[in-house]
């Protein structure tokens, strides 16, 4: 697949990268010598510079050949002529476009992006998916991350193994029992352990890999199940009732809309530094309380009553006042949860003292990897440094598992089946589990199998 990626930033730098691992034709383009070329030092891959809306630019970049153009730049209008520019005078088949601005987002505007008017297939906003996916882990206290698949019926958790977990020593095999065990006593628990995060290391584990403190799991269960599931892993932290947001910015605003809607039992307290801010989001905030000041300030905070918050979120735009922040947080004796945009502080956090970071390129780039893959792939999310991903797939006629057993599937070490869904039911497979038209399919996949993947649900060869 020819792929144009506009922007080579953070998260256009992931995108290549993950395609190019892929054996995607892909060719970048940004206005910036040094991002070009810092571009290149990691991967290998035909770059232009010059401005991504500007029609000879693209079709330099072989817009004429190309199956789908990916538009990140920092600037959503350079984003959105790019789309129209692909539309109109390439007819690339499938655009992507990353927009930040509020307006640009309003649903009174939904009907502009359609072929008529601005042909863009898919809009990412980073703020919006960032506060989506912070509100989702409100709901499971203790997780580092929860993920909805199925239409919200099943979750990818992101669990810590903490020196109290009652499973630490206890091999795969072993907790596979103790889940049976649990599911005679009570209603099936369907959860499904998939991959391990070990130091550096991200690996699919065998039945007699054991568990460790400090290691990170993750684990696929039935959204019912979600409760049982954390309390096997000694994971049963107090539900959350009042959070204090430090920055008022798109995040933090559309976060607190979120728990406005969504979650009436939690208080939230916002602490913005712009007085201008600070009076917009008040005005369009209802339950929220607004205050503007420094978030390092002790008596701002002691105003925002922090002795009785349960957790604070640090998301300014500057990841050394975030990860200030969450020093404070703790001083305070309240969890932290920070926002990083340099990665490299993500692979520091456990020497930082931080246990819990929200990592927005990590986050775009698992939206835009659905609308990447071939075949009958219907969600996606990136795990890991883009070393792993977890797919929901439907299976058809066509997929090469159809009418087989999980055991005569031929499915690759780096492939994992963790939980499938069978007309209404959702069950843990078994190497006998026959694979039928219209199965739904949760698998956790290593990057470098990712190709074998796609081919196994593969229903056409080009968008």
């Amino acid at each position: 697949m020819k792929v144009i990626v506009c922007g080579a930033g953070k998260v256009g730098t992931s995108i290549a990268k993950h395609l190019v691992s892929q054996n995607n034709d892909v060719t970048a383009i940004d206005q910036s010598l040094d991002l070009i070329n810092e571009l290149k030092e990691k991967v290998d891959l035909k770059t232009i510079i010059g401005s991504a809306s500007n029609p000879s630019i693209l079709k330099s970049a072989g817009a004429e050949e190309a199956d789908m153009i990916i538009a990140v730049t920092l600037q959503d209008e350079i984003n959105m002529v790019a789309c129209q520019m692909a539309h109109t005078f390439f007819k690339i088949p499938r655009k992507i476009a990353r927009l930040r601005s509020e307006d640009f987002l309003n649903p009174i505007w939904r009907d502009l992006y359609n072929a008529d008017n601005m042909p863009i297939d898919l809009i990412i906003s980073p703020e919006l998916e960032v506060a989506k996916s912070i509100e989702r882990q409100l709901k499971a206290p203790g997780a580092y991350d929860v993920v909805p698949f199925l239409n919200d019926e099943i979750e990818l958790l992101t669990l810590p193994i903490k020196e109290n977990c009652p499973l630490i020593d206890t091999n795969l095999i072993s907790i596979q029992e103790l889940f049976q065990e649990n599911a005679n006593k009570d209603k099936d628990l369907r959860a499904s352990i998939l991959g391990i995060n070990r130091g550096d290391s991200l690996f699919i584990p065998k039945k007699s890999d054991v568990l460790l403190s400090g290691d990170l799991v993750y684990v696929l269960s039935d959204k019912d199940h979600v409760k049982r599931t954390m309390s096997a892993f000694g994971l049963n932290e107090k539900p959350i009732k009042k959070i204090i947001i430090i920055g008022g910015g798109n995040i933090g605003f559309n976060l607190a809309k979120d728990i406005e809607s969504l979650h009436s039992d939690i208080s939230v307290c916002i602490i913005e530094s712009s007085n201008e801010r600070a009076k917009f989001i008040a005005d369009h905030l209802k339950s929220t309380l607004v205050l503007h000041g420094d978030g390092l300030d002790q008596n701002i905070l002691d105003e925002a009553n922090i002795k009785d918050a349960d957790m604070m979120l640090a998301l300014t735009n500057d990841d050394e006042t975030n990860i200030i922040i969450s020093a404070v947080a703790r001083k305070n004796n309240c969890e932290p949860l920070i926002l990083v945009n340099n990665s490299e502080y993500n692979k520091l956090k456990d020497v930082l003292g931080i246990s819990q970071v929200i990592d927005p390129r990590k986050i775009t780039v698992s939206k835009i990897l659905k609308h990447v893959h071939r075949g009958r792939i219907e969600s996606v999310y990136s795990i890991g440094n883009n070393q792993a991903e977890l797919i929901h797939a439907q299976v058809l006629k066509s997929s090469k598992l159809f009418n087989k057993s999980i055991k005569d599937s031929s499915l690759p070490s780096g492939i994992r089946i963790g939980l499938i869904k069978k007309q209404e039911q959702i069950l843990i497979p078994n190497k006998d589990m026959i694979i039928e038209e219209n199965d739904q399919i949760l698998f956790f996949c290593m990057t470098e199998d990712l190709k074998y993947a796609e081919d196994l649900f593969k229903i056409r060869e080009a968008f």
